[in-house]
């Protein structure tokens, strides 16, 4: 009798240790951002505002450069880099807006993973709605990794952290 319960005792220690040494890695591969991946990006960490002309720009996006135009980067989380990298997940909106509201554009970044945009470190690029929704053209979402032909990666290659300048 005691043998069996030495017996019993002893498969379920191995069986409990097994599945907690077995269990699947927590690491995260890929991460698709979809329609509410955004909402409420207002209530995230205030990572940085920048104010008027940006040199970088050249007048060419985040609300044309304008003197009045102010820029406030929300990251989801209060993400920061890891060895100069962002993990995948991460979300980052920037909320272009000038004084008298003829400019309110937001635009954002969420590092895939996975292989998906090797040219820009697997970041994919989005234009957003006010209610931070993916916002659509003729029924397709404005969303990818050449999204405006391009002009997103051209600028965003040159930030020293990762594509990403509101943390370097």
């Amino acid at each position: 009798m005691r043998l069996i319960n030495l017996v019993s005792v002893f498969t379920l220690l191995l069986v409990f240790s097994c599945f907690t040494s077995c269990k699947k890695s927590d690491s995260v591969t890929e991460f698709i951002a979809n329609d509410s991946s955004f909402v409420g990006f207002k209530d995230w960490q205030l990572a940085k505002t920048y104010h008027g002309p940006d040199p970088l720009l050249s007048g060419t996006a985040h609300g044309n450069n304008d003197s009045t135009v102010t820029r406030d980067v929300y990251f989801k989380d209060s993400q920061n880099p890891v060895n100069g990298k962002y993990p995948i997940g991460t979300l980052i909106v920037k909320n272009s807006h000038n004084p008298d509201g003829t400019i309110n554009e937001f635009t954002a970044l969420a590092k895939r993973g996975n292989g998906f945009n090797p040219t820009a470190n697997d970041w994919e690029f989005f234009m957003l709605s006010a209610d931070g929704r993916i916002m659509m053209d003729n029924g397709a979402p404005v969303r990818g990794a050449n999204l405006m032909d391009g002009m997103c990666i051209t600028c965003h290659s040159v930030a020293t952290v990762d594509y990403v300048y509101s943390k370097e």
